[in-house]
């Protein structure tokens, strides 16, 4: 069973910085993808940034340059540092992690909440 634990989220004033920690456990072998999404109320869930098991990086034209997304192989970790936060940041952030060696499988982390208000 794999399990996606996520951390790091939080209440921060715009401007802000914030960082989330993934941890990927359990029978999860050869990771191809971990990223992160998020979904305001009322919004379908987007892609935030995602890094491909090469280390190349992707990020949502509104994060760029604002957020860092990194990975840790060695602890099956995927963080995503956040800065210059925005009230538009303020959404669910759900970590994502695609693996498998025959069979590829997408893993959901529960979520976890940031929001970004005076």
């Amino acid at each position: 069973q794999v399990q996606l634990v996520e951390s790091g989220g939080g209440l921060v004033q715009p401007g802000g910085s914030l960082r989330l920690s993934c941890v990927a456990s359990g029978s999860i072998f050869n990771i191809v993808v971990m990223g992160w999404y998020r979904q305001a109320p009322g919004k379908q869930r987007e892609l935030v940034a995602r890094i491909i098991s090469g280390g190349s990086t992707n990020y949502a034209d509104s994060v760029k340059g604002r957020f860092t997304i990194s990975r840790d192989n060695t602890k099956n970790t995927v963080y995503l540092q956040m800065n210059s936060l925005k009230p538009e940041d303020t959404a669910v952030y759900y970590c994502y992690v695609r693996a498998g060696t025959d069979i590829v499988r997408d893993y959901w982390g529960q979520g976890t909440q940031v929001t970004v208000s005076s």
